[in-house]
């Protein structure tokens, strides 16, 4: 679905979004799922959460007059598949060598990483829609199924509105990602369970 009306901002400086830590379970969730659990460098999950959290970056979009929903703007271009395509692609090239990892399947896992967080954007319901697709297409995107309740910069987290947040992304967010980490441990043969 295409950007609607934006909803739960309590101000006009807020820019709502699901909390940083929250798009950093989910790649580090992902990251266990794809290596299989096996012992990984502090390395590899440094930078799978780190550019999980990047595409926020463009919250300096506010401060600096950007004008909402412009290609620079929050959930813009920083939120945009290409972008996390250009931007894993660089990490892993400059880190496949130091963690000793095969240099696609570590640009593969963390553009996965990367894509997670506008995917989970998308989810919300308030705030700019997504532009997946740009700078080749600025056209913002919501799903139309959006149960994750918008975390504002700045948010008090033990307002109303935060515990309200906190609540919804344990709901929608993390137990899909505990659920999914633990049948994928399950699924592995009883051997592998052991740690590497």
């Amino acid at each position: 679905a295409r950007e609607g009306p934006a909803r739960g901002c309590s101000t006009a400086g807020d820019t709502p979004m699901p909390t940083t830590l929250t798009h950093a379970v989910v790649a580090c969730g992902m990251g266990g799922v794809l290596t299989r659990f096996r012992r990984m460098p502090p390395l590899f999950w440094l930078l799978a959460a780190g550019l999980s959290m990047l595409p926020d970056a463009d919250v300096v979009a506010w401060p600096l007059g950007i004008p909402r929903g412009t290609l620079w703007a929050h959930r813009g271009i920083t939120h945009a598949f290409p972008t996390a395509a250009l931007v894993s692609y660089v990490v892993a090239r400059l880190a496949f060598r130091p963690l000793r990892l095969p240099f696609f399947w570590l640009w593969g896992c963390y553009f996965l990483a990367m894509s997670s967080h506008p995917f989970l954007d998308a989810f919300t319901n308030g705030g700019p829609g997504v532009a997946f697709l740009a700078p080749f297409d600025d056209t913002r995107y919501f799903f139309p199924w959006r149960p994750i309740v918008v975390s504002p910069i700045g948010l008090d987290i033990l307002s109303r509105w935060g515990l309200r947040t906190m609540a919804s992304e344990l709901v929608w967010v993390w137990t899909p990602t505990l659920l999914l980490v633990g049948m994928a441990w399950l699924a592995r043969p009883r051997g592998e369970r052991r740690p590497a």
